[in-house]
């Protein structure tokens, strides 16, 4: 019994080492994100609307991502180089430091609002559209734990890039049932168009 609960104490003890080396430093981060701020900005907050905006986002979906750029499942001929180069602490760390900045929110169009919001809050029960904050909240937090990324203060241009790669089937790095792939290209260019909108001024 006494061996039975020093090796318990150990493997307990081992697992939660290990843990703790999983865990990303946000101050190694912001050393290691030097590469990352000419496109993304020295805080994450982008300028160029293309590009994301990475503060405030979900350290380990911004994991996910990172690997999803070095094995190729997500092709980005910028991005697959940057991620090589960090191994898998350097991932943790750098997607510390940016989850750990606040992201500057934009405004939406008010002429996409209303349409946006009914997209974004209700769907489109006729064309089969689920609404965005099922997934990713009412004020586009997310679900870390479902690694599902915070969408508020996105920016417009880059999330209409991503869903009609969703829609185009450019983009498939997501679950089996692929939700967003689906969705996607039930929208309308006039929907994803007002939805993006409507995101960048959400906070």
């Amino acid at each position: 019994m006494k061996n039975w609960l020093v090796i318990s104490t150990i493997l307990l003890t081992s697992i939660a080492t290990g843990q703790a080396q999983a865990a990303g430093d946000p101050v190694a981060g912001k050393a290691k994100a030097g590469q990352c701020a000419a496109c993304h900005g020295p805080d994450g907050n982008s300028v160029n609307p293309a590009w994301p905006k990475l503060a405030g986002q979900h350290a380990d979906y911004l994991v996910k991502q990172l690997e999803f750029f070095e094995d190729g499942e997500r092709e980005n001929a910028t991005m697959k180089p940057m991620a090589n180069v960090l191994d898998a602490q350097g991932r943790e760390d750098v997607a510390a430091y940016y989850a750990s900045q606040k992201v500057n929110t934009g405004a939406a169009d008010p002429k996409q609002v209303d349409l946006g919001e009914k997209i974004y809050r209700s769907g489109n029960a006729e064309s089969g559209i689920a609404p965005c904050m099922g997934c990713h909240g009412p004020r586009g937090a997310g679900n870390p734990a479902a690694l599902y990324p915070a969408l508020r203060g996105q920016h417009a241009q880059y999330v209409e890039l991503q869903l009609h790669g969703f829609a185009e089937g450019k983009r498939v790095n997501e679950n089996a049932k692929k939700m967003m792939q689906i969705l996607s290209a039930r929208m309308t260019n006039r929907e994803i168009r007002a939805v993006a909108s409507y995101i960048q001024g959400l906070h």
